[in-house]
């Protein structure tokens, strides 16, 4: 299925993040969550990857965590580069650190898991990319 969210709401979370975690970040400079990373870092937002495997190592500059109860500042969005089904238990992290929403990568698509996302308050993207977007939309 495809992510029927309006443009609106997209250009509205990408304007209201400041700090995002990224879940799934890979230190390995040819995987798409480097990538983004990166590009969003240089479009000023603090981007603090999240990964169990890699969790005290430095990425781009910032300390890796294990989960997003680890993250010592609040955090806004939520980028998951996780499967759909891993994608579920990452929404329910998010919901209990208080992000105000969760952005599922492309092929990322978890339903029941954006609809426990909504009903908690959160805005919920999926199957997006938020540097594609960026462009597509025309964010400066």
């Amino acid at each position: 299925m495809s992510d029927l969210t309006p443009d609106a709401v997209i250009v509205a979370t990408l304007r209201g993040a400041r700090t995002i975690a990224v879940v799934g970040a890979s230190p390995k400079r040819h995987r798409a969550s480097y990538g983004v990373m990166r590009f969003l870092q240089g479009k000023g937002y603090r981007c603090i990857p999240v990964n169990p495997g890699h969790a005290g190592e430095s990425l781009l500059g910032e300390t890796v965590y294990a989960k997003l109860a680890d993250i010592p500042v609040p955090v806004d969005l939520v980028d998951v580069f996780r499967n759909s089904e891993a994608a579920g238990p990452v929404v329910d992290e998010a919901i209990t650190v208080g992000a105000k929403a969760v952005w599922m990568q492309l092929d990322v698509v978890n339903e029941v898991a954006a609809e426990r996302g909504r009903k908690a308050g959160l805005t919920v993207i999926m199957d997006r990319c938020p540097a594609i977007e960026w462009g597509r939309l025309g964010l400066g």
